[in-house]
């Protein structure tokens, strides 16, 4: 189950970044994280907009609704949504871990 936490403008998703992965998308669930690959290299924040571009993209909002919190230079993200509510997200996020488990 991904740790979903409250913050003062919206809500924090835990997320375990891939980069330089062969292929970009959900890989799951790892230790209470959302698993994301991206095919950009950690270099010069090109893995980071690459999975702002990509949960902005899969979570169907807009740029500015996405923001990396915490973990600029680990694999361990924090990122800001705004404008969702917690069951919107959850229900998000159920359907994106249940098409990458086939």
């Amino acid at each position: 189950m991904i740790a979903i936490s409250e913050h003062a403008e919206g809500l924090v998703l835990p997320v375990r970044a891939q980069p330089g992965a062969r292929k970009a998308g959900i890989l799951g669930e790892y230790a209470g994280a959302l698993k994301i690959a991206v095919l950009a290299p950690p270099e010069d924040g090109r893995a980071n907009r690459a999975l702002v571009d990509l949960l902005r993209e899969l979570l169907k909002v807009k740029r500015s609704q996405v923001e990396l919190l915490s973990g600029t230079t680990a694999r361990d993200k924090r990122f800001l949504i705004r404008s969702l509510s917690r069951p919107e997200l959850e229900a998000r996020l159920s359907v994106l871990l249940g098409s990458s488990s086939s």
